[in-house]
């Protein structure tokens, strides 16, 4: 398995629904150092993950990038796309209650290309508050 490209197309985006499938997610983006993003099924929704942990410690993202991140999240719970429990960083991310397949991998490949500091697929992905 290779590492995710970045930007990462939301189809490549791992579906690690289930224990084995998530440690094997997160076990094999870490032995890539490289930013562990994935979706899971939670029942008919689905969850948003991302871990910059996994890349180590030569990995920085931004204060900007992590800001501009922060209000994208803040926007999905405010429009309700994903749930009020929601981590919003700064290393680890997660958005429950997302309603679609579809939306969880756009979601997740938008966040995957933020933590690299490529902001341009978030803000298609939750366009900015006018």
């Amino acid at each position: 398995m290779q590492p995710l490209p970045v930007p990462c197309p939301a189809h490549l985006i791992p579906d690690a629904s289930g224990t084995e499938a998530f440690h094997q997610a997160y076990r094999r983006a870490m032995a890539d150092g490289a930013v562990f993003v994935a979706i899971e099924t939670d029942g008919p929704r689905w969850t948003v993950k991302a871990d910059t942990l996994t890349a180590g410690p030569g990995h920085l993202v931004d204060d900007t990038v992590n800001d501009a991140i922060r209000a994208a999240i803040t926007r999905l719970v405010h429009h309700r796309e994903a749930g009020a429990d929601a981590y919003m960083g700064p290393v680890y991310f997660m958005m429950h209650n997302v309603a679609s397949q579809e939306r969880a991998r756009e979601l997740a490949a938008a966040l995957h290309a933020a933590l690299h500091g490529n902001l341009q697929p978030l803000n298609h992905a939750i366009p900015p508050t006018p």
